[in-house]
């Protein structure tokens, strides 16, 4: 007898972002588990179909349930569930003439169940991340790494146990809260215990081609793959989803 059959429930969609090679990368890495069925979304419509899957996997950007869907959602963790979010999971994005993106506080339930709400990030280099509970199963054995990647900036939601953190003093131009001169330290992976279940939030994973920025602009004049070109980035995916399907 196999491992018993699970299901999943992947939700990819959103803005500015390359989700179709986000998409492909992430079911390839699903498809390495032959026990686990996989339901693919681009949003959060069907909260009935989430509540019958065993986990829930996101890679969104500004993409949001309503209240009652982040309700549902909220319940659907605090059952038991686990629920592995990745890059603008906890996005919100408006654009303010003469300001910037803004990060409005307009879904409080959704962005408390992950523990987080992305607020601004600097321009793209390369930034270290370091673990910050080496001996923790998750990021056991991975040291100190690069990731050329959007560094979140997020306004947390505590309590949340950090795994990997990296740090940012400093301005974040073109967002409305540019002001990130206290020096903290930025979760970068880190776990949300909500009831029952958990949270697992992984920032990195930007992605976007040459037609992702339509309609603010025609064609984006690169292409950026950030984390996924580092295979410590797919090693913390592979943990990630072991962990959400319980197969460690």
């Amino acid at each position: 007898m196999g491992a018993p059959c699970q299901s999943a429930y992947f939700v990819c969609g959103g803005k500015y972002h390359d989700m179709d090679f986000a998409r492909v990368e992430l079911l390839k890495l699903l498809l390495e588990h032959e026990q686990v069925r996989t339901h693919v979304a681009e949003d959060f419509r069907d909260i009935a179909a989430i509540e019958a899957s065993d986990f829930l996997v996101t890679y969104t950007v500004d993409v949001l349930p309503d209240d009652a869907g982040a309700e549902r959602l909220r319940n659907y963790v605090q059952s038991g569930k686990r629920w592995l979010a990745l890059h603008g999971t906890n996005s919100v994005l408006r654009y303010v003439k003469g300001k910037g993106w803004d990060a409005p506080r307009i879904a409080p339930t959704f962005m408390q169940t992950l523990g987080s709400q992305f607020i601004a990030h600097p321009p793209i280099a390369p930034y270290r991340v370091e673990p910050t509970e080496p001996e923790h199963p998750l990021v056991a054995g991975i040291g100190p790494f690069m990731a050329d990647d959007e560094l979140y900036l997020s306004e947390l939601h505590p309590p949340i146990e950090v795994l990997m953190h990296t740090r940012y003093s400093g301005d974040a131009a073109g967002f409305v809260e540019n002001d990130w001169s206290d020096d903290a330290p930025r979760p970068v992976m880190y776990l949300k215990k909500v009831g029952e279940g958990e949270v697992l939030y992984l920032t990195l994973g930007h992605a976007r081609s040459r037609y992702d920025m339509r309609p603010l602009m025609k064609e984006y004049p690169q292409t950026e793959r950030g984390s996924w070109k580092e295979p410590v980035f797919y090693e913390l995916l592979r943990r990630g989803l072991r962990w959400a399907a319980r197969l460690d």
